[in-house]
């Protein structure tokens, strides 16, 4: 008998869903590492049962005074917003399609198996903010909380194709985010949280790669729906999960805004990132030569394909706020207290 969840499927969604799942089941050893291969935050992070761990933490406090508030920032934010995770796990095991009560569903085994890498991430960031000293780690979770707490609606529903759309999208934008994080901490020494950030840029990257192919195998055998799925995403504009990050006393949205004022003030991600990745997912899925489209699957695609430009156009006109706003998350200028080895 059917589980409630897969019935709500429309009946050629599901046989997609079905079709593509022994694909996954196969490429599960490719889009997931095995656990005892797999890096650990504790690999990364100063070690306290080694007696050189207070010396390590003021070196890496030392390394930290050279970051600037923007910087902090846009670290603060990816981080929360890594630790928003089972808000992003239960919607993904919700999806249509999966079932969530069969261990052996590939599609379940996915979910699962990447939330388990994606945990690493939040951990790995929350310890470093936390070791840094430069961080009021009690206001942090407080944001975290609430992330968690109020949820986020992406406009996906509980659609796979949308969500699919969503995920590979969002997860490349991660993945240059962490990876402009890295090459910043590099250009001020800071290799130790260098390494961390291109560690977990690198998980991105190869997750967003699964996701993109989930879509590549749907426009094999359902192209239409898969056109109107992508067209109908970004009409809705894809939507970060760190637009819903709040503090307290403060409404949601002036915080994301002010985030992302400072992402886009150091580079780590900008509205022209955003285009980039339109274009790696319109390359990616060869979709001005997807065939079998009806009416309005060629509108759709139409739609899709002359959006880049069109966003160029929106994005010279963008005006970024060159004023720090004060962000409750970190601690007031001031040289932050380093461990004295007690």
């Amino acid at each position: 008998m059917s589980s409630p969840i897969i019935s709500q499927l429309s009946p050629s969604r599901l046989e997609v869903m079905q079709h593509i799942e022994p694909y996954v089941k196969r490429m599960l050893g490719k889009f997931l590492k095995p656990i005892d291969k797999n890096w650990q935050p504790a690999d990364l992070l100063p070690n306290a049962a080694h007696d050189d761990f207070f010396d390590k933490v003021k070196e890496l406090q030392s390394q930290a005074k050279e970051l600037s508030y923007d910087f902090w920032v846009v670290l603060i934010g990816d981080m929360i917003t890594e630790e928003a995770l089972p808000t992003y796990e239960s919607w993904l095991l919700a999806m249509n399609g999966v079932d969530r009560g069969n261990k052996d569903c590939a599609w379940t085994q996915w979910v699962r198996g990447w939330t388990a890498e994606e945990n690493r991430h939040g951990d790995l960031l929350n310890k470093y903010l936390y070791l840094s000293g430069r961080v009021d780690m009690q206001k942090v979770e407080i944001s975290t909380q609430y992330l968690i707490k109020d949820g986020f609606d992406i406009g996906t529903g509980a659609d796979p194709y949308r969500n699919f759309v969503y995920t590979s999208f969002q997860e490349l934008a991660t993945y240059i985010s962490h990876k402009r994080v890295a090459e910043i901490a590099k250009k001020h020494d800071n290799h130790e949280l260098a390494t961390m950030c291109k560690t977990i840029a690198i998980d991105e990257y190869r997750h967003g790669s699964a996701y993109m192919t989930f879509i590549e195998k749907i426009i094999e055998v359902d192209p239409n729906e898969a056109m109107l799925a992508f067209a109908d995403m970004m009409r809705k504009k894809i939507v970060m999960p760190a637009h819903y990050l709040c503090e307290l006393g403060v409404q949601i949205g002036e915080t994301f805004k002010h985030f992302s004022d400072s992402a886009q003030r150091i580079g780590v991600y900008t509205a022209e990132d955003y285009i980039d990745i339109l274009n790696i997912l319109i390359k990616k899925w060869d979709i001005e030569h997807i065939k079998e489209l009806n009416d309005a699957g060629e509108k759709a695609r139409d739609y899709v394909m002359a959006l880049p430009d069109r966003l160029a156009r929106v994005a010279k006109r963008i005006k970024v706020s060159e004023s720090e706003y004060e962000f409750s998350w970190i601690y007031k200028r001031k040289t932050p207290t380093m461990v004295n080895g007690i």
